[in-house]
């Protein structure tokens, strides 16, 4: 396995393993609703560059869809 395919999979458990936890559902669900968001298209897209980013910043931006229905990136 490549390093980048690594880091993809490390943040995406790591993903899943929070928002299972934050939401007190089941790992199964957690995984389901994550691999049909749209921050899980951009994290395998390596052309993105999301999969250099942090766990905590790739599920920030994951519950920012779930909240608005899109991923929102606040401007600095």
């Amino acid at each position: 396995m490549c390093k980048k395919a690594q880091l993809i999979e490390y943040i995406m458990q790591d993903v899943i393993d929070m928002f299972a936890t934050d939401q007190n559902i089941e790992y199964d669900e957690a995984m389901n609703k994550f691999y049909n968001s749209e921050v899980f298209e951009k994290l395998q897209d390596e052309e993105t560059g999301l999969y250099l980013e942090s766990p905590e910043y790739v599920y920030d931006l994951f519950k920012d869809e779930l909240n608005f229905g899109h991923i929102v990136q606040a401007e600095i």
